[in-house]
C-alpha cells in the first residue's frame, strides 16, 4: 500500500480537501462514452448509515446490480483484487468508508482498471458537501447529481473537476428549501452512478430523512475493469 496515496485520499475525505489533488495523484481514468456492455454489475458498500440509500437509488438504477459489503482483512481485499484483474468485463460502483476506498482504488490501480468517477462526499446538519473527479466518460453524472438534488429542495455543495484539468468544471452552491431532503444525496448518487450512460434513467426514487440521519465523510466510485476498458 501506498502510503502517500492512503494519506491522500483519508485527508481529502475528513477535511474537504479539493480533487486537484486525487486528480495529480497517479489515478488511471477511463476516457470515451460508457457502452451498454459497461453497465455496473456490482455495487460495493461499507455497512455505513448511507448505504441503505445508496442501494435503493442504485438497484432503481440498475435492477440487476449485486452487493458485497466490503472488509478490510486480507483475505477479502485479495479476492476482490482477483475479481479487478479478472478479463471478464465488469463496471464496479460504491460509496464506501475512506479506509475501504483507500484500499480499494489502489488494488484498481495495480490491476490495471479504468477509475471513471471518484467521489469524497461529507454530510451533517448544514447539508451534504461533494468533490468530485471525474473522467469525460461520466461527465453528464456531476451535473444529473446536482440538478436532481436541487430539484427536490436539497441543500448542498458540490465541485467537479476533470481528470486532467486544473479548472473547475461545475461549481455549485444550493440553500436548502426542504428539510425532509437533507439525505436524498445518497439515494440520487446511486441512482446517477448505477445509470451512468444512459438515456431513459429518469430520476432517483425520493427518500425522507432517515431515522439516524445521514452524518460523516464518505468517498464514492465507478470502475472498470476486464478487457472491455481498452476497447
Amino acid at each position: 500500500m501506498n502510503v502517500a496515496r492512503r494519506t491522500l485520499l483519508k485527508g481529502a475525505a475528513v477535511s474537504g480537501l479539493s480533487v486537484a489533488a486525487l486528480s495529480a495523484s497517479g489515478l488511471s481514468m477511463a476516457s470515451g462514452l460508457l457502452r451498454d456492455s459497461a453497465r455496473p454489475s456490482l455495487a460495493l458498500v461499507s455497512g455505513n448509515e448511507a448505504e441503505a440509500a445508496f442501494l435503493l437509488g442504485a438497484r432503481n438504477g440498475q435492477s440487476t446490480i449485486q452487493v458485497q459489503r466490503t472488509d478490510l482483512d486480507a483475505a477479502y481485499m485479495q479476492a476482490l483484487a482477483a475479481q479487478l484483474a479478472s478479463d471478464q468485463p465488469q463496471r464496479i460502483i460504491g460509496l464506501v468508508d475512506d479506509a475501504s476506498a483507500t484500499l480499494i482504488l489502489d488494488l484498481a490501480r495495480s490491476a490495471g482498471a479504468r477509475v471513471q468517477w471518484v467521489g469524497l462526499h461529507a454530510a451533517d446538519s448544514k447539508g451534504s458537501r461533494h468533490e468530485l473527479l471525474s473522467a469525460d466518460a461520466n461527465d453528464s453524472c456531476a451535473l444529473r447529481l446536482g440538478h436532481q438534488l436541487s430539484s427536490c429542495g436539497a441543500g448542498f455543495t458540490l465541485r467537479e473537476q476533470r481528470q486532467g484539468e486544473q479548472r473547475l468544471n461545475l461549481d455549485l452552491a444550493i440553500n436548502a428549501k426542504r428539510a425532509d431532503a437533507a439525505d436524498q444525496w445518497a439515494a440520487t448518487l446511486g441512482h446517477v452512478l448505477a445509470s451512468a450512460g444512459r438515456t431513459d434513467a429518469g430520476n432517483a426514487p425520493r427518500i425522507s430523512n432517515q431515522n439516524k440521519p445521514l452524518r460523516g465523510h464518505f468517498v464514492s466510485f465507478s470502475i472498470e475493469s476486464g478487457r472491455s476498458h481498452n476497447v
